[in-house]
Order: structure tokens, then C-alpha cells, then sequence
């Protein structure tokens, strides 16, 4: 979801454009080299503040899960009907940039370097799963991947750098399938299987915001289920050739229930969010936590009041986060232990940048930018 991957490292920018809850630091715009001890910790709430998104035209009505946020200046998001817009101005204008002839597909992730390179993914069962990449801001792209085994279902992908990245797909013969590249997205080889555990019953991944694959550092990367028994998070430490699964404290049991998007600001720390998608079900402990790279995760104890899909960790800060879903757009400020609801719009994923920009995107075209209002 970042410029390299969903990777969620130690923002070192100013919040300069962070939403604000009921207890957060805020701090000014700074260079990327002052220390985070210089912010100004003066607790507001979000009216004193004066934070909040603002929309930003896109003339779509696509719903946008996949999104790539560069930087202030460049972002690119990805939906259904097989669209793909860029902006290179912060969102004052967006420019359709889809591939010709994929108006059948449903992007739901894309991953972008700078302003002219980006992959994008299409799911669906066979060869509906393709990938795509350009080199030239969108004006051509060039298909790397088509899926050809329709028993494969590809949800989501990450980049550990401009070159190294995963694609994941629902299990195949009882295992996720894993697709790898090492040349930025050019071509795409499927990963022996032998190092992965077994998929519980009726298990697989969530297509929702292009987060339930993610990487932090040059070889970690987490993998988020739902659908089985148990919500799971399983973690690879070799750019996935060997995994372990951990079970989480989001309920699953049932095909619309489990995590559904995960965000790490380094290798150790992580938050997981998710619930039940369906509009009249509860979600309840839908957001855990760990400081141990997965091996165990800690419900939160104040969690967002419903189903959530995305979920960023905000610039310049190591304990506050925002995660988004069709009710609203919650804040932590504690490290994902509490969660407060700073927002009422409906988003279904979010992203921020080094030099402090968070950009988040859903339904009927909506995209939007964090501001100062």
C-alpha cells in the first residue's frame, strides 16, 4: 500500500496530515530529520484541531480497495470496473489511468514506486486473477501475470522493496498459494508449498483493502485469514517460503467473519483489524495487537464499534494508527489498546506516506485526503 509495499516503518515526517482524536500529539509539518521528542504534545480533540478528510473529485463511481499512497503530491488507487486513477497533485485531479480492456476485472490492490511504476492485481477464480504493470504513469501497462489453475483465487500483494514481492491466493489442494517476484513485478513465479501449514476448513483471505498481505523490512511478511475456526495471521520470515499460523482474537467461524487487514510499523509491531462484513452483524474485538511479530496477539481493549478493513499506522508516531470500514474511520492513540471513532465516512482502505500524507478510499469513487480544515 506505501511506495514499497504495505511495508508500516517509523514515520519520520510531520502529522501533517493526520487525523485527530480524543487525546492525540499532534505535530506540526517538520523536516524528516528532527527528532519526534520536538513535536508539540498538546492533547485536542478533533473539532479543536480542526483535522479530518476531505474528498477529492475523481468523476467515478468505482469502489476503490486498492490504494497506493507515494507521497503528498502521488497517490494511486484501484477498484472495480477495472479502474485505476492516479493523482500527481495531491488529489486536486485524478487521471484515469486503466489498463485498456479491463473494464470486466476488479482491481483490489496496487502498489506504486514514484508517480510512473505500479502493479496493479485483479482477483477472481482463474484467469479473472491478473497482474499488471506500468512504467509510464499509466499511459501503457503490461499484463505479467494471468492465472491459469481455477482453483486459485488471488486476494491481495506486497513488495518488500522496488523489486522483491509476494502475491497471495485462498488455499489451493489445502494450502495458500504464493506467488513471488524479483524484478519489480515483471514476471511472477508460484513458491513450493512445503514450508506452508495446512488452511483450516473454509478458510481463505479477504479481498477488502488490499491488506491482507503485508511486509515490513526486507523479508517479513504476515498474512491475514478469516473463514475457518479461528481469525489466524500467519508469518513468514524468508519472503515466504516458510510460514507460521498464529491465531488472533478476531472471531471468524463463519465465510464473512475474520481479519481482514493488518499493518506493521516495523517487524515486531502490528495491528489487526476486521469483524464481520455484513451489515447487520456485530463485530466484536474486531482489532488485536502484537509486539512480537505475530507470534501472539492481544485483543484491544477499547476496539473500533464495527467491522473495519484498512488500517495505517499515522506518520511520525509509534503508537497511533487509523483504521476505516463502511461506518467510519477510528483512531488509536495507544498503539491499537484503545480506539476511538474520529469519523462517520465510509472508506474501505487507508495509507500514509514518509512525508506526512494519509490518503484512504471506498465506495462511489470516494477518495480522500487527510487535512487540516
Amino acid at each position: 500500500m506505501t511506495s514499497m509495499g504495505k511495508t508500516r516503518r517509523m514515520m519520520t515526517a510531520g502529522l501533517a496530515a493526520g487525523l485527530a482524536g480524543a487525546a492525540l500529539a499532534m505535530a506540526p509539518a517538520v523536516p524528516a530529520q528532527a527528532a519526534a521528542g520536538e513535536r508539540m504534545a498538546v492533547e485536542r480533540t478533533a473539532d479543536e484541531a480542526g483535522m479530518g478528510w476531505r474528498l477529492t473529485p475523481t468523476g467515478t463511481d468505482a469502489r476503490f480497495r486498492g490504494l497506493a499512497a507515494v507521497s503528498r503530491s502521488v497517490a494511486w488507487a484501484a477498484g472495480s470496473k477495472g479502474t485505476v486513477l492516479r493523482t500527481t497533485d495531491g488529489g486536486a485531479s485524478w487521471r484515469n489511468v486503466s489498463p485498456a480492456g479491463a473494464d470486466g476485472l476488479e482491481f483490489r490492490d496496487v502498489e506504486a514506486f514514484d508517480a510512473r511504476r505500479a502493479v496493479v492485481l485483479a482477483i477472481g477464480e482463474g484467469e479473472a486473477s491478473r497482474v499488471f504493470r506500468t512504467e509510464d504513469g499509466g499511459a501503457t501497462w503490461t499484463e505479467s501475470f494471468r492465472n491459469t489453475d481455477p482453483r486459485a483465487f488471488y486476494d491481495c500483494m506486497t513488495f518488500f522493496d522496488q523489486r522483491h514481492g509476494l502475491a497471495m491466493s485462498d488455499p489451493v489442494d489445502g494450502r495458500y498459494r504464493i506467488l513471488s517476484t524479483r524484478d519489480g513485478g515483471r514476471s511472477w513465479t508460484v513458491l513450493p508449498d512445503s514450508g506452508m501449514p495446512a488452511a483450516l476448513p473454509g478458510e481463505a483471505g479477504f479481498a477488502a483493502s488490499g491488506q491482507c498481505l503485508v511486509a515490513a523490512g526486507p523479508r517479513d511478511v504476515w498474512l491475514a485469514t478469516g473463514g475457518g475456526a479461528t481469525g489466524r495471521v500467519l508469518h513468514s520470515a524468508d519472503r515466504g517460503l516458510t510460514w507460521t499460523a498464529t491465531d488472533t482474537t478476531i472471531p471468524a467461524g463463519e465465510g464473512a467473519k475474520g481479519v481482514f487487514g493488518l499493518a506493521f510499523r516495523d517487524r515486531w509491531h502490528g495491528i489487526a483489524v476486521g469483524g464481520d462484513y455484513r451489515k447487520d452483524q456485530a463485530s466484536p474485538q474486531a482489532a488485536a495487537v502484537t509486539g512480537d511479530a505475530g507470534r501472539s496477539w492481544t485483543a484491544s481493549a477499547t476496539p473500533p464499534p464495527a467491522y473495519r478493513s484498512g488500517v495505517a499506522w499515522l506518520p511520525h508516531t509509534k503508537s497511533a494508527a487509523l483504521a476505516v470500514g463502511p461506518t467510519g474511520t477510528d483512531l488509536t492513540t495507544d498503539g491499537g489498546r484503545t480506539w476511538r471513532t474520529v469519523d462517520p465516512g465510509s472508506y474501505d482502505t487507508v495509507d500514509c506516506t514518509t512525508d506526512g500524507a494519509c490518503w484512504a478510499a471506498g465506495e462511489q469513487g470516494r477518495i480522500a485526503r487527510a487535512v487540516r480544515r
